[in-house]
């Protein structure tokens, strides 16, 4: 229980996505004032929705993975999940096209998925239980650590559980990259494939990500993988709902224009300037006007913050994060399909032939180090590589409605470089002609003609739409055995007061973990947060 306070703490939140509203929900609950101020006309970040014609896409997330992170959020407010989401378990989760032709469904129940792997490929449903049981056993040891607590306390390494997963950690496999580690579980190649595509789910590369991320499909097998009435574009609205009840006040369509200090310790940050020093942070300029708060959340990109909101691109954390590799974008086709397809689930994947050079070229440059305002580097060198592997998402397959009657409404997505000032127009137009080309022929039809309304989204779009910096999905990549530990922690040391939530904070990107920061955040804003 909190403490009981004086006064109510004045907090302003930055951002309306996940994170930022998880974190207005919480500290409103606490008794705290809130306002979120969004700069979009509405809530829900990345989780965004778009009309065209009679078709309607989700276009962030397309996946509603570890349900018990949003039960657990709503029983903290005094609510049920059920009564403000609906999910809806897939199964199967996944469809898998080969490009030798080959096709494989991935279910979340154990001895099914066994059978179809025994029934069409050369790995068998033992080899299948024993890599799902290293999961659970890696997620025994670091899930917890990793997902729930901040790694920038002391206080979670000093805890019972802290101490007992830190002498454990050697035995979570982090000297072997991710593919290592599949390639070793599974017989068939294509198997390894399709749990080497996990790295993606925060914009890493298999051939680099530690063996520890075993844990990510453990999540989505143990919790299952799940669709949401309505689409995913629900999640933020009752995340949405569940802010508002609590008592806070979000001011949609407000953009903030810098996070306000006051200086501590004989140095001056008022407006913005936090580059060294510590600082109290005393407010947020919006509209030209000043307004005071105890508490500053911020739930944009973490160098937005910095760049923009603190006017401190030379802070040290800024420089520390600028140095780090981005995760992965996306180039994003939203298509009306007018033909419906049956051998298509709501999640569908389309390998390409070598999983290895996609990955090169999609990670070819090293990390960008560019600061605000200088040349963009050539990132992209080399990509689209000779092969691309597409994601097909169809949400009409669970709400009718999305589609109209006898159509299908895709969301197409291919992994991308980050933005780097690249002329995405003309890379488009290529990827567009590889995709329909890979479609076409892992589904015996023409999908040209059937196109009814399309959008395309590029990583620039991504960047100006989400506020992300270069339009990584995830924020840093994981390609590293201690990316996780280089997320940006959820409180300054620096500036007093101000929190971070968010996808490029810690504990990462995805909905369940944008939910977990933004709880980290008001946890933290609770312990330390003055009075």
């Amino acid at each position: 229980m909190p403490k009981a306070r004086s006064r109510r703490r004045r907090v302003a939140v930055v951002g309306a996505g996940i994170g930022g509203l998880s974190a207005a929900a919480l500290l409103a609950k606490d008794g705290d004032e809130v306002d979120v101020f969004e700069r979009l006309p509405y809530a829900g970040g990345k989780a965004a929705s778009v009309a065209l014609g009679g078709y309607r896409f989700d276009t962030g997330p397309s996946l509603f993975t570890m349900p018990w992170v949003f039960s657990d959020f709503f029983a903290r407010l005094g609510e049920r999940m059920e009564d403000r989401l609906r999910p809806i378990a897939l199964e199967p989760i996944c469809n898998y096209f080969y490009p030798d032709g080959s096709r494989l469904s991935a279910y979340s129940d154990e001895g099914r998925f066994g059978a179809e792997l025994e029934a069409k490929t050369d790995s068998t449903g033992a080899e299948l239980g024993r890599y799902l049981r290293s999961g659970r056993r890696f997620w025994d040891i670091a899930g917890e650590l990793f997902l729930t607590k901040s790694l920038h306390e002391a206080s979670t390494y000093l805890s019972k559980k802290g101490l007992w997963s830190i002498a454990r950690l050697p035995w979570i496999d982090p000297f072997r990259s991710l593919h290592e580690a599949n390639a070793a579980a599974f017989s068939d190649p294509r198997v390894a494939q399709l749990f080497d595509r996990y790295a993606t789910y925060n914009g890493s590369s298999p051939f680099k990500t530690p063996a520890t991320m075993r844990i990510v499909p453990h999540v989505e097998y143990q919790w299952g993988g799940w669709a949401v009435e309505g689409g995913i574009r629900s999640v933020a609205t009752a995340l949405e709902g569940a802010a508002r009840d609590a008592g806070a006040h979000l001011h949609l369509g407000t953009e903030v224009e810098a996070i306000l200090a006051e200086p501590r310790g004989g140095f001056a940050a008022r407006g913005g300037a936090t580059a060294g020093g510590r600082a109290q942070v005393a407010g947020i300029r919006v509209g030209g006007r000043e307004l005071p708060y105890d508490i500053v959340v911020s739930d944009a990109d973490v160098l937005s913050t910095y760049r923009r909101l603190l006017n401190a691109p030379d802070a040290p954390e800024a420089k520390r994060y600028e140095r780090l590799e981005p995760s992965s974008s996306g180039l994003v086709f939203l298509w009306g399909i007018k033909a419906s397809f049956p051998e298509l689930s709501s999640n569908n994947i389309f390998f390409s032939g070598d999983y290895r050079a996609e990955f090169q070229a999609l990670f070819a440059e090293p990390p960008a180090r560019r600061g605000a305002g200088a040349p963009a580097a050539e990132a992209s060198r080399g990509w689209p590589g000779p092969e691309l592997t597409v994601y097909v998402n169809v949400t009409s397959k669970t709400t009718p409605t999305d589609a109209p009657p006898g159509g299908e409404n895709w969301f197409v997505l291919v992994n991308a470089p980050r933005n780097a000032g690249q002329d995405w127009a003309p890379i488009a137009a290529e990827v567009r002609r590889r995709v329909l080309e890979r479609l076409s022929r892992g589904l015996g039809r023409e999908l040209e003609a059937l196109i009814e309304v399309e959008r395309i989204m590029t990583p620039a779009d991504i960047e100006r739409d989400t506020g992300s910096t270069y339009g990584s999905l995830y924020g840093i990549a994981s390609n590293d055995r201690l990316s996780a530990f280089f997320r940006h922690p959820n409180r300054s040391r620096r500036i007093r007061g101000l929190y971070f939530c968010g996808g490029s904070a810690h504990p990462g990107g995805g909905m369940p973990l944008a939910l977990l920061s933004g709880s980290l955040a008001a946890e933290l804003a609770r312990k330390y947060g003055k009075d």
